[in-house]
């Protein structure tokens, strides 16, 4: 299938994955590894699904100390189609910049925001969900892509659906977008059919999502067009920008203003949020315990969950259930999947102990 007139795909590749520490560090985040074991990172695996939908309109944005290992990742893409952040500003700066590089670049442009670390299952239906987006888009909508949720989850945001959207199928306007819920809000919105998974995909004209920051937020849209026309003040300009997701810059204040729409999608999505999420996406063997790595390291008896192997060492676990072991050489993670995100506090406490080099 061809791919899509004037659509450039940007690829936030920032964090750096606290939550699956050890095995995703400062200096090698989530985004960067293997985590399916099919031999791609996710930066990778999120460009080749993106591909054939732009052909060579991509541009990542990336942290400047990732920037080499993004470029030897991705060797295909020119160096002007990563952009390095000098420091984090979080996704408004980040998406925004891309936004207005992309302006000055091709004014008919329609851009779609996608993580680099995510994992999508249906390849064709994500196609054809980002298709229906980028129509929907041309009608200067700021269009999102909402999971169907699989059960109340209390660690993601929620969109809640509002009528049909006129001359596209399977959009809807967006009534309103909320906060992680409660356990029994979540159950409520799940139950109710409204309710979509906010995987935070956005799909915009730029000049859309820059005029929507210019209604609240001005100085911040002009600084970032003035980035797309004088690059070289990126040093300068770059920490005058505000901390602020786009969700709350933009996403939120334009769904009250009746200006934002959602594409219901129907693939299986998951941001591979702790090791309780890897260890379900990657499924157990027949031994009741999923591994990462190199299976001929890992020896059990009646045990099950998620090790991830290091080449020099062999693992045993014995009479544990749902247990975490994670091996990278310098650091052993020992946990279980109902405990895994807690693992952000290990990554905490080695902070504020100056031991960054674990971190």
């Amino acid at each position: 299938m061809d791919g899509i007139d004037h659509f450039w795909a940007v690829v936030p590749a920032g964090g750096a994955g606290t939550r699956l520490w050890p095995l995703s560090r400062q200096g090698e985040p989530k985004f960067l590894l293997d985590l399916t074991g099919v031999g791609r990172s996710l930066l990778q695996a999120t460009v080749d699904r993106l591909q054939p939908l732009v052909d060579d309109r991509i541009l990542v944005v990336t942290g400047q100390g990732h920037r080499d290992a993004v470029r030897a990742q991705l060797p295909t893409l020119p160096a002007s189609a990563v952009l390095a952040e000098p420091a984090p500003r979080d996704s408004m700066a980040a998406i925004g910049w891309a936004a207005a590089t992309i302006e000055a670049i091709d004014p008919d442009a329609v851009m779609g925001s996608f993580a680099a670390d995510h994992v999508i299952g249906d390849i064709e239906e994500f196609g054809a969900c980002v298709r229906r987006a980028a129509a929907a888009a041309r009608d200067d909508w700021l269009v999102t892509i909402g999971i169907e949720p699989t059960g109340p989850a209390t660690g993601f945001g929620y969109i809640e659906q509002g009528p049909d959207l006129a001359d596209h199928p399977g959009v809807h306007t967006v009534a309103r977008f909320v906060e992680k819920p409660s356990a029994q809000v979540a159950a409520d919105y799940v139950a109710s059919g409204r309710f979509r998974w906010n995987a935070g995909m956005f799909v915009a004209r730029p000049r859309v999502l820059l005029d929507l920051l210019a209604v609240h937020h001005p100085e911040f849209a002009a600084a970032l067009r003035r980035l797309a026309s004088a690059p070289e003040t990126l040093a300068a300009v770059w920490p005058t920008l505000p901390r602020i997701a786009i969700d709350h810059a933009v996403a939120e204040p334009a769904a009250d203003a009746g200006r934002v729409a959602v594409v219901q999608a129907g693939f299986e999505w998951d941001d591979i949020g702790d090791f309780a999420s890897l260890h379900a996406l990657l499924g157990a063997n027949g031994q009741g315990m999923t591994v990462l790595g190199d299976r001929d390291q890992v020896q059990t008896v009646d045990a099950s969950g998620l090790v991830v192997t290091h080449p020099d060492r062999l693992v045993a676990v014995i009479g544990l259930d749902d247990v975490v072991v994670v091996d990278t050489g310098d650091a052993l993670l020992v946990t279980t999947t109902a405990r895994a995100q807690e693992v952000k506090a290990v990554v905490e406490r080695l902070r504020a102990e100056d031991r960054a080099e674990l971190t």
